[in-house]
């Protein structure tokens, strides 16, 4: 069974290492901790047997909207709808906040899974490479 919590603990070395496998690169030493306990409105976590086997951040603007960040699942547990559950959390505590709005960008490669998956729809937007 897998525990999904709302601003659940988390070490900083578990999380990292989880984004490291998710998004293919070494395994970095970023303060995540503190990153989402001072920006985020919050996060979801998944444990199995007390290992993190996924995360998501969630952003905000301190208002209406909020924002979808590193959608994470260790590769054992993807395709089982951990990332799912993770998001559906996530969409529910932000709209609990208060939230109207819930964001998310992705790659191509990740279409079906926001808008089949997790119920997100197109939308036009744009973006700046800084």
């Amino acid at each position: 069974m897998i525990d999904y919590e709302w601003r659940g603990p988390f070490e900083n070395p578990e999380v990292n290492a989880l984004h490291a496998e998710g998004f293919d690169h070494r395994v970095l030493d970023d303060d995540w901790w503190g990153q989402v306990t001072r920006h985020s409105l919050g996060w979801v976590t998944a444990r199995r047997d007390g290992a993190l086997v996924g995360f998501v951040n969630v952003a905000w603007d301190g208002s209406i909207h909020a924002f979808i960040l590193d959608t994470l699942v260790t590769g054992a547990e993807r395709r089982q709808g951990v990332g799912r559950q993770l998001v559906a959390t996530a969409a529910d505590r932000a709209r609990a906040a208060g939230c109207e709005w819930l964001h998310v960008d992705f790659d191509d490669d990740l279409e079906p899974f926001y808008l089949e998956s997790c119920g997100f729809r197109p939308t036009k937007a744009g973006l700046i490479a800084l």
